[in-house]
């Protein structure tokens, strides 16, 4: 039995594109070869990236995984762990590993257990495996297993009966708040349990609406972290086994990191990484002076550059000076392009047209919203004259309750706040700041009252409860599903817990029109809620 070095490829595919998924994992075996590395895992279906949807079923898939194969053939003297698409010829489709070394395959996994809930849809696309992996190396016994299976314990059971001494794991496991933590402590708590050595490797990186964390890490069979690699970064880590103690050597832990940290990394890959993959030169955005647009300015800088980024102020009539001067501000202090737009002429001209049609009809929200689809055409066109991505700025708080306007502050490509409630919102600006030696926000941006600044002296609590309760109630009834009688017995207001739930039920045909976000949460609107947009439910029973 020899002592030996594992490596660990957290990496990032780019989804469907095969080959240069491919090259990049021969060049990280070959990294890891460089590090006298005897072992290298890579993430669940890494040839062409998690979820592919039905990009799965395209009939020159397997042709193409064939390439794959051979490409990874010509990477010498080091076991390499994959995930591919495993087509057979009776025409079944598996998640599957592959174990290779030297060009052979010395075994192939077909994933067990295949979650159809929430975000995941793989029954669609597969079918069940039954039949272990295991194989020795070096002296050892190693077991593979594909993410859902190992919160199967019955599964990690079986391999543990085996004899197996380490279990290697390929997952592609989304990322929601506090999840990186949660899986650490509870895979600790199984390798103690069956006395197995984990090691759990993760895709990274934004996909569409998905944020993939990373946060692989190594658990020893007494239950003690080895390893633990760092959220959001695409990298490739290294752990040395021990023989004589037969334990991987304990490297210095990573911190956790805050929660709001955590989620404004998780923001800022998603946003860099869709705005790249799509093949945006750069992105623009309203910048209002209100919180929710100082901080998607911010995040964008962040995940592209500056010079990439592009802000436009647009006033008009009931905008305060207090608005103009700290966009102002703010866009100088990121060293963003910045430019101010006046919509007075536009929307008097709106108004002018219509006047034989509404005649003398009281003003109300039909001239609040003549405000912000002004603004919304604005920006699409600037973003088709120079090919800049519109990011919409709305969170999650305004989308729930349709306290938004479609085409208007709702147009765009992404919506970076889309799964962000606006308390958190606070929270993520005021952290923000932490991370300068001047704040990049304003300060009076986080203090201030929020408005849309639509008509006089307006204010968000004119139409919405406090954000603190209303932000309660939300996660109560969409993270939580309780009902309308639940959440009142917390000590709601009955009239407030109506309203909020009335105009949560009546603004899905919103929702469903508007552009995806980062989902952070795990009930994100589109992939996980989803409702009818016509419907005879009622919430007060």
């Amino acid at each position: 039995m020899k002592n030996f070095k594992i490596a660990l490829a957290q990496f990032s595919p780019h989804i469907g594109n095969i080959d240069a998924n491919t090259q990049k994992m021969v060049e990280q075996a070959h990294l890891a070869k460089q590090q006298q590395a005897d072992l290298i895992i890579f993430p669940e279906l890494s040839t062409l990236g998690y979820p592919a949807e039905d990009l799965i079923l395209r009939p020159n898939l397997q042709k193409r995984t064939q390439k794959a194969f051979a490409q990874l053939s010509e990477v010498k003297d080091i076991v390499m762990v994959f995930g591919f698409v495993h087509q057979t010829e009776d025409g079944h489709r598996y998640n599957s590993a592959a174990v290779m070394k030297n060009g052979q395959v010395l075994g192939i996994y077909n994933k067990h257990n295949l979650p159809n809930y929430g975000v995941f849809d793989e029954r669609r696309y597969f079918q069940e495996g039954h039949q272990h992996l295991v194989f020795e190396y070096l002296g050892h016994k190693f077991g593979v297993l594909i993410c859902e299976d190992v919160w199967s314990l019955n599964t990690v059971k079986q391999l543990s009966q085996l004899n197996v001494e380490t279990v290697l794991i390929l997952n592609a496991s989304p990322y929601e708040v506090g999840k990186p933590q949660h899986r650490i402590q509870t895979l600790n708590e199984l390798a103690k349990q069956l006395s197995l050595n984990i090691v759990y490797v993760n895709q990274v990186g934004g996909q569409d609406d998905l944020i993939f964390d990373g946060s692989s890490f190594v658990s020893n069979n007494n239950g003690q972290l080895a390893l633990q690699v760092p959220s959001f970064q695409e990298t490739v880590a290294f752990a040395e086994y021990d023989a004589e103690q037969k334990q991987f050597k304990t490297t210095d832990a990573i911190p956790a990191l805050e929660t709001f940290a955590e989620i404004y990394q998780a923001l800022v890959m998603a946003t860099r990484d869709y705005v790249q993959r799509s093949g945006f030169p750069g992105v623009i955005l309203g910048l209002s002076g209100g919180i929710d647009s100082a901080l998607t300015l911010a995040i964008a800088v962040d995940a592209i550059g500056a010079d990439k980024v592009q802000a436009v102020m647009m006033p008009y009539t009931y905008t305060s000076q207090m608005s103009v001067e700290d966009a102002t501000e703010q866009a100088r202090r990121m060293g963003v392009t910045f430019g101010i737009a006046e919509i007075h002429p536009i929307v008097n001209s709106f108004m002018q047209t219509l006047f034989p049609f509404f005649g003398n009809s009281p003003a109300d929200a039909t001239e609040e919203n003549l405000q912000a689809r002004t603004r919304g055409t604005l920006l699409m066109g600037l973003s088709n004259k120079f090919g800049n991505l519109v990011l919409s700025t709305g969170n999650k708080s305004e989308i729930s309750v349709g306290y938004c306007t479609l085409y208007g502050d709702m147009v765009g490509g992404f919506s970076v706040l889309k799964d962000v409630y606006k308390t958190i919102v606070f929270e993520l600006a005021k952290y923000r700041n932490t991370l300068s030696e001047t704040p990049v926000i304003p300060e009076r941006v986080i203090t201030r009252p929020p408005s849309a600044e639509l008509r006089p002296d307006q204010k968000d609590q004119d139409s919405l409860p406090a954000y603190d309760v209303l932000d309660a109630i939300l996660y109560a009834y969409i993270e939580e599903d309780l009902s309308q009688a639940d959440i009142i017995a917390k000590g709601y207001k009955a009239e407030v817990v109506e309203q909020v739930i009335r105009l949560v039920d009546r603004n899905e045909y919103k929702r469903r029109q508007g552009a995806i976000g980062p989902r952070i949460s795990s009930r994100a609107f589109n992939r996980e809620r989803r409702y009818p947009i016509v419907n005879g439910w009622t919430a007060n029973d």
